[in-house]
């Protein structure tokens, strides 16, 4: 199964990520997130921990990645890989250890503004978890 795919968007950056369970397919969708910004490798340098909660899965996920969004501005904080996460669907917390490095080692393509709920959704489809993202630009 691949991980995530981007979709035709006149000015911003949309994309469906997938995963055999929700705490993949919310992985993914921050992986296609920085990957819009930057397709090379990054070292996994830097550890980060970090805990979102929401009101439902849309706005989980939403917390979710625009706690990146904050870890990159206010720290220069740039994701190579999750190396665990947890999510709790009956409180909607999730709990992530990170690993990254420091944004400025590389030559960020684009820059992600915001986070939008447009568009957006979390659902099982059959057997996977797709979570739809579109990410202002």
């Amino acid at each position: 199964m691949k991980k995530f795919k981007y979709l035709e968007h006149t000015a911003d950056i949309k994309f469906q990520a997938f995963g055999d369970n929700l705490e993949k397919a919310f992985e993914n969708s921050a992986l296609a997130m920085f990957n819009a910004m930057y397709s090379g490798k990054i070292k996994p340098i830097i550890k980060k921990k970090i805990m979102v909660s929401g009101r439902d899965l849309e706005n989980l996920l939403y917390n979710f990645l625009e706690e990146f969004l904050f870890l990159l501005d206010s720290e220069g904080f740039f994701l190579s890989k999750i190396a665990k996460i947890k999510l709790d669907k009956k409180k909607l917390e999730l709990e992530a250890e990170l690993i990254g490095d420091k944004a400025e080692n590389y030559k960020i393509g684009l820059d992600v503004k915001a986070v939008t709920y447009n568009s957006m959704f979390v659902k099982k489809e059959k057997d996977k978890w797709v979570c739809q993202v579109l990410i202002d630009v």
